[in-house]
């Protein structure tokens, strides 16, 4: 990664101490970063919560940052990590309450606590996050940062070859390449 991008040079001033370019960082990306959220944690309070926690570890581990990735990569694999976590913490929490119930009927009658807490719906989904996330971490980072601007940020064609500065053709070879690689290793989950 360059290192004269702006980010980077923010990067390196809050890792000698300056808050305020933290702060810079923060407001530059907040927005982003709640948006992905909101795609995982539906409650926009609860969004905001998680928003702001991935914050707090990006800025605790930011001096191991080292700039492998583009800043923003690494802030959204925190961001989809503690959102992850945070739906298995309420997954755990919707069970505890479900076991509390004394009358089996009211939980009959919850369909959408039924299909939360379905076993085998919980292990597939977790099984396909689990593989789709470790199969983006495995691409080579010229395909992992075009797929993840196409699809976790959205990102128009033309916006991810101004931000990886290459042409058109080329985001749309290394996102294709992207997504085959990720296919073919959930496809296994899926034909099961």
């Amino acid at each position: 990664m360059e290192r004269n991008t702006p980010d980077q040079i923010l990067v390196e001033r809050v890792k000698r101490g300056d808050k305020k370019a933290f702060d810079a960082l923060v407001l530059k990306y907040q927005g982003k970063i709640l948006g992905l959220v909101s795609r995982y944690v539906r409650e926009p309070s609860d969004a905001g919560d998680v928003a702001q926690e991935t914050f707090i570890k990006a800025y605790r581990a930011l001096s191991g940052f080292r700039g492998d990735s583009a800043f923003y990569t690494w802030l959204y694999r925190i961001a989809i990590n503690t959102a992850k976590n945070y739906l298995a913490s309420a997954d755990r929490r919707a069970l505890n309450m479900a076991e509390d119930f004394d009358d089996m009927e009211q939980i009959d009658t919850s369909d959408t606590l039924k299909e939360q807490t379905t076993p085998e719906r919980m292990l597939l989904t977790h099984e396909l996050q689990e593989t789709i996330i470790t199969a983006i971490a495995e691409l080579p980072a010229d395909l992992r940062s075009a797929i993840t601007l196409r699809e976790i940020d959205g990102l128009s064609y033309e916006e991810i070859a101004t931000a990886m500065d290459c042409p058109v053709g080329t985001v749309r070879s290394r996102i294709f390449r992207a997504r085959e690689a990720v296919n073919k290793q959930i496809e296994p989950l899926l034909n099961d």
